[in-house]
């Protein structure tokens, strides 16, 4: 979901709905002339929304959300002009498609993040095929960094690098849900481990973080997997959680309703079924608190007004509105 500047919201479903909601929470309309999706019951579908940093000026958003078929799917990300009086998107462009897309189900990533100098981040997962999401030949398992309108950036660590896709701006990820950047423009990230070992990364340029060579979990049929401390050429996570917590989301809270928290990560977690908030200090992290809210927790924003909108990840799974006790 995303806040938009008259403090009305967008919500995303699965099955390709994109809903407008008041600033009270009721829902108003669906948006018509959304891309079709590839709407898959565990993960696939329509994912995150983005608003352009012009939106204000331009009604821009992005969209990421799988499309294809059960012989090749991946993610996809469109750019959009949303009318907001007839509820419709108009000049619908997919400025990006994750490279190659495989049959498998799953692993899709798809978070959206704009950046103070105008570049959109986007999540990219590994889709579970075995590849070594460290290879930059392709896009899967990857932080991937593009201008709004879709180029590459001149910047970017791999645009020289021969056979590597230059769109690249991390790699040797797994699952990643929830991007987001510190008061002080350092970008965070984390990500779904295997059977354990979900991490928060610091995310740096041209770095790898290591899937599937290393890992602080464990395999599902429980073959180890070396850890981040036998292999120093890959960046290790700030903070590693065993058992999952399935982080699914993330922002890094500004306000001053809740106190004390302000620079503080706050996570989703679906198996934790909560909130999760962590400490970031410069470039390390810890983790200072567990609030359980009872459900799946897929999405956390926050409003104008401090306050926490979290969104429950089940059937019948309703927006909820936190202020401090």
């Amino acid at each position: 979901m995303e806040f938009m500047p008259d403090g009305r919201l967008l919500v995303t479903e699965k099955a390709g709905r994109l809903r407008v909601l008041t600033s009270a929470g009721t829902i108003v309309a669906n948006v018509a002339g959304v891309p079709t999706v590839d709407f898959i019951e565990s993960q696939g579908g329509l994912l995150d929304v983005e608003l352009h940093p012009q939106f204000q000026s331009n009604r821009t958003i992005y969209l990421s959300y799988v499309e294809g078929d059960s012989t090749a799917r991946g993610i996809a990300v469109a750019r959009a002009v949303i009318d907001l009086q007839s509820y419709r998107l108009t000049d619908v462009r997919v400025i990006w498609r994750q490279d190659p897309k495989v049959a498998a189900d799953g692993g899709y990533g798809g978070r959206l993040l704009f950046a103070q100098d105008g570049t959109l981040f986007i999540a990219a997962g590994d889709r579970p095929v075995g590849v070594d999401a460290s290879e930059t030949a392709t896009t899967l398992g990857k932080i991937i960094r593009l201008r709004d309108d879709g180029s590459i950036p001149a910047d970017n660590p791999f645009v020289t690098t021969a056979g590597a896709r230059p769109e690249i701006w991390s790699t040797g990820h797994r699952n990643p849900y929830g991007l987001a950047f510190d008061l002080s423009g350092r970008l965070w990230q984390n990500e779904m481990g295997p059977k354990g070992g979900d991490e928060l990364n610091l995310i740096q340029p041209g770095r790898s973080y290591g899937w599937p060579n290393v890992s602080e979990g464990i395999r599902y049929d429980d073959v180890p997997i070396p850890r981040h401390a036998t292999a120093p050429q890959y960046v290790a996570p700030a903070i590693s959680w065993t058992p999952s917590i399935a982080p699914s989301s993330m922002i890094v809270y500004s306000g001053s309703l809740f106190v004390g928290w302000r620079g503080q990560a706050i996570i989703t977690g679906l198996v934790s079924r909560g909130l999760v908030r962590v400490q970031l200090d410069g470039t390390t992290a810890s983790e200072v608190q567990r609030i359980p809210l009872g459900q799946r927790i897929r999405e956390v924003k926050e409003a104008a007004d401090g306050s926490l909108w979290v969104l429950e990840d089940h059937p019948g799974g309703r927006l909820l509105r936190l202020t401090p006790a």
